[in-house]
């Protein structure tokens, strides 16, 4: 992207209000969030993602390439199928995150719109003796979201399915199985275009039926669908198994990457020290929260937002990172400017902090001279 902070080209539309944080540069909404929404939900809309960052690895070991220093199975992927990845540090923590689809000849990642440099950094650095070119392809390329679960054809844009709440093969999950997941009623892909084609892209979904909607939709049907995101519920602290993010982006299986080991320990052995919720807020005096607000039980801080929306049903919704034994039944309350709002919470990821296919334990964990479990104190210098 440019030097100068990115403005969409829409945003001189009538009735255009601008996002701010993580989504600078493009629409909050165009002067109806609730219709906006509705269209959405009904699958008749289109929104405007060309602050999203862009990536592109050319050459003949790019996905052999990038299987071996990310969290994804991609060794023999098929063109025009998507998938998600994370580059994690040694210790298991997010770094980076990508959606990804390979057209055949080359692989675009679709990152937040802040990570496209230092992604493209972070490969270069790994290139090493392998057959790759690494592009930030960002100023050429501009995303357009739409509600549609297909992946792309070979005769479409460059395409990205989102694959959640899919659990794909190697992956496993902490919350809900795939048909009862509330994300499996939000489809949504990306397609790529070049950048200055950008409006007339859009004029064209347009004149098909469909709304052009901001990122108050988009992101209110996001948090209803418990799908994470790199810019929002990511800190330095966080491991995929508290975000329930092992569902699509994470293969248990297959060879070594960085922070490899961290991902086994803590699925087989261990437990997430947080959780994902999400929490229906009090809206009935108009407060909501900034992300980043304090989530607390009573007295005692057990958590932040991260994420806050007002769905076109549900109310003022949010997703929340909080500590691991926080109880199920727990009710929030969440500071706002002026107060603090009551909440009630939705589990994403157990309290128990198992996942669905955790090997069965063979005996009794050790315990050192303090009584101890040895395992919790190994954990410690991971998380």
């Amino acid at each position: 992207m440019p030097e100068t902070p990115y403005r969409s080209p829409l945003l001189h539309r009538h009735g255009a209000v601008a996002a701010s944080g993580p989504d600078e540069g493009i629409a909050w909404h165009y002067g109806d969030p609730t219709a906006e929404q509705r269209a959405l939900a009904r699958g008749t809309a289109v929104s405007d993602m060309s602050h999203l960052g862009v990536v592109t690895v050319s050459g003949p070991d790019r996905l052999t390439w990038l299987h071996s220093i990310t969290s994804a199975y991609l060794e023999g992927l098929p063109p025009h199928e998507s998938r998600e990845l994370f580059v994690l540090s040694p210790q298991g923590h997010i770094e980076h995150w990508a959606g990804l689809v390979d057209d055949g000849t080359t692989t675009w990642l679709l990152t937040e719109p802040d990570h496209a440099a230092t992604l493209t950094q972070w490969l270069t650095r790994m290139k090493f003796m392998m057959q790759v070119d690494i592009t930030d392809a960002t100023e050429q390329w501009a995303a357009v979201g739409t509600p549609n679960a297909t992946e792309g054809a070979p005769d479409e844009p460059i395409t990205w399915r989102d694959p959640w709440p899919h659990t794909l093969e190697g992956g496993t999950r902490y919350g809900l199985a795939d048909h009862e997941h509330p994300g499996m009623h939000r489809p949504w892909r990306l397609q790529l275009i070049p950048r200055d084609t950008l409006v007339a892209h859009i004029s064209e979904h347009e004149q098909a039926g469909r709304r052009l909607v901001g990122t108050w939709a988009t992101e209110a049907l996001r948090v209803e669908a418990w799908r994470p995101r790199l810019a929002t519920e990511i800190d330095h602290r966080s491991i995929p198994h508290e975000l329930d993010w092992l569902r699509t982006a994470v293969h248990l299986h297959k060879g070594c990457y960085r922070g490899q080991e961290t991902i086994a320990r803590v699925h087989n052995l261990g437990r997430p020290p947080r959780r994902l919720v999400m929490i229906h807020l009090d809206g009935s005096g108009h407060l909501l929260p900034e992300p980043g607000a304090e989530v607390r039980v009573g007295d005692k801080p057990v958590g932040a937002i991260t994420t806050v929306a007002r769905h076109h049903e549900l109310g003022p919704i949010a997703l929340a990172v909080v500590k691991r034994n926080v109880a199920e039944d727990a009710e929030f309350l969440v500071d706002c400017d002026g107060g603090a709002v009551s909440g009630g919470q939705e589990v994403i990821v157990p309290s128990g902090g198992v996942s669905a296919d955790r090997p069965h334990a063979r005996g009794e964990t050790s315990r050192d001279a303090r009584g101890q479990n040895n395992l919790s104190n190994t954990m410690g210098r991971f998380l």
